[in-house]
């Protein structure tokens, strides 16, 4: 599980160890790290925490070569990265991009080219996405993420063909707004460009979600437990908005 020392990352997490699942647990930060880790076990969970970037080559490899040595098998990728910056597109510079393409896309072929001789040997995984709802609307302020998330959604669905004769399911998971740290940080750069308070941001963003309130990530990690189970066996190449309704397209 990538990027789950907080937020959507430890909620999947959390809900995939309580389902039975070992969980090999990674993020940059490992004081934030170890301490998710100490809840997942203190709920029972079997959990092996490892610092890394995954935007390096060199650390995705680790992550995975320990991850089967400790667990003996790897069927179940969840792939999750953290945001990009925020702002139009005529603010991002080619070193943003650049950044961002390593971090949101290059990563996420990196940990599937490592998984999946992992899964074909086993018989069988799934290949989970955390991506956002930009990829069915995009947001605006967010062209990153929009063009960056869409890419990987295209992957998915190109790996969902592509895979489905080794057994293997390939799924994206597009979050709206959730209480997330992530959603903060993002009202309050919107309410500094626009000079309002990041209270008023906040209330335009439940505005526009007819469940008329945002989500918790608890809720986002029974999805991705969903889609690792049994239950999800004949389930591949979709993307599921967890959005309380915010898309408006079909």
């Amino acid at each position: 599980m990538c990027a789950a020392s907080r937020g959507l990352g430890k909620a999947s997490a959390a809900a995939l160890a309580r389902d039975g699942f070992g969980v090999a647990i990674c993020a940059r930060g490992a004081e934030a790290l170890s301490a998710t880790a100490g809840e997942i076990a203190a709920a029972g969970g079997d959990v092996l925490p490892l610092a890394a970037d995954l935007s390096r080559r060199e650390e995705i490899d680790r992550v995975i070569a320990a991850t089967v040595e400790r667990f003996g098998a790897l069927d179940v990728l969840v792939t999750n990265t953290g945001g990009p910056p925020s702002g139009p597109f005529t603010s991002i510079d080619d070193a943003a991009w650049v950044e961002a393409i390593d971090g949101l896309l290059l990563s996420v072929v990196r940990l599937c080219r490592g998984a999946i001789p992992h899964m074909r040997a086993r018989g069988g995984g799934r290949i989970i996405h955390v991506t956002s709802i930009s990829v069915k609307q995009p947001i605006e302020g967010l062209v990153l993420s929009n063009a960056l998330r869409s890419a990987v959604t295209s992957l998915a669905k190109t790996l969902s063909i592509e895979l489905a004769p080794d057994n293997i399911l390939v799924n994206c998971v597009a979050p709206g707004y959730t209480r997330t740290d992530r959603v903060v940080e993002l009202a309050g750069q919107a309410a500094a460009r626009e000079g309002i308070t990041a209270g008023d941001v906040e209330q335009r963003m439940i505005a526009k979600i007819p469940m008329g309130r945002m989500g918790e990530p608890a809720e986002f990690g029974e999805v991705v437990a969903f889609l690792a189970s049994p239950a999800a066996s004949y389930v591949t190449g979709v993307t599921i908005p967890v959005d309380g309704g915010w898309t408006r397209g079909l």
